[in-house]
């Protein structure tokens, strides 16, 4: 098949890498170069930059409007019998899709987590499993026909980028099958329970922070929640360290919430009596590193408090 591929982030790319191999891509579709780094420099999306070193020769558009009536008329010059989107970030408009087979690759099992952060949304919420659908694009976000839908279960320890990584190596079957299907004409879609639908909200960098007085499983969650971005960031002293990785423990603590139980397990009270496990953190300017080391180095002892709390994460 002819097939138009948009997107910009990283998490279509494998799928967008299956379907050149498997079609004929006729164009990328993908938003503007950024600047980036402490110079500056214009920077393609991940998408652009697949698209500029795996498919060289295939025409890229990298428009502020999608919708432009010139790139409208770009797109449907390219006669794709399919467009594939995933994580693109802008609507498109029917002149774009009428009369073309479009999808999009979404990362939750909708109905559950319609919006533009599914994948943090699933484990914040402490989700046993989450999944990825491939649906009609629709007037309403995410609300399409289902046309396909996985499940990938989530461990105490997945992050919110382990998710991510997970779920963007499942899209390309997926995708791949939707394809398959359509040129077979076997493709059975399914509606949408309006009754289940839930929402995953935009994040913001301010929301990094963490409240040790909520509990050690609501903490675990926040904080593999929200790793990568925005991250979790608490004040220890005059310095500030993201918290990384994790682990909710059945450990009876009756200290303040945020106080360091035990320095070099890295054991932090939390509230209700529990208590959490620091296993991986990033002082600011540092590298990644485990918990003993940034212990060792800094001399912390029992007692030491975390501040974390919308004011502690705001230090960063």
């Amino acid at each position: 098949m002819k097939v138009a591929l948009l997107g910009s982030g990283s998490f279509g790319v494998p799928t967008f890498e299956a379907v050149a191999r498997a079609h004929r891509v006729v164009g990328v579709v993908t938003q503007p170069d950024k600047p980036a780094g402490r110079g500056g420099t214009l920077t393609p999306t991940p998408v652009g930059e697949f698209a500029a070193s795996r498919l060289p020769g295939v025409p890229v558009l990298k428009p502020a409007d999608v919708n432009d009536p010139g790139v409208v008329a770009a797109v449907r010059g390219w006669g794709p019998e399919a467009l594939v989107v995933i994580a693109f970030g802008q609507k498109l408009g029917a002149a774009l899709t009428d009369g073309v087979f479009a999808v999009n690759l979404h990362g939750s099992v909708l109905p559950r987590w319609r919006g533009a952060s599914p994948v943090n949304a699933a484990v914040l919420a402490g989700d046993a499993e989450s999944g990825n659908s491939v649906i009609t694009l629709a007037s309403r976000m995410d609300a399409g026909l289902i046309l396909a839908s996985s499940r990938v279960a989530i461990s105490p320890r997945m992050t919110a980028g382990d998710l991510h990584d997970a779920l963007s190596a499942d899209g390309p079957g997926l995708v791949l099958g939707v394809l398959e299907r359509f040129a077979s004409g076997t493709l059975e879609p399914a509606e949408q329970d309006p009754a289940k639908v839930t929402r995953a909200g935009k994040l913001k960098k301010s929301d990094g922070w963490v409240d040790f007085a909520a509990g050690a499983e609501a903490c675990r969650r926040r904080i593999h929640g929200l790793n990568p971005w925005p991250g979790v960031t608490v004040r220890l002293g005059a310095e500030t360290i993201k918290l990384l990785r994790v682990e909710a423990l059945a450990l009876d603590s009756h200290e303040r919430p945020g106080t360091v139980v035990d320095a070099g397990a890295g054991i932090v009270a939390c509230g209700g009596g529990t208590a959490l496990r620091l296993v991986e953190v990033q002082p600011a300017g540092k590298r990644a590193m485990g918990w003993a080391d940034v212990a060792r180095g800094r001399r912390i002892g029992a007692g030491a408090v975390l501040i974390g709390g919308p004011e502690g994460g705001s230090a960063c």
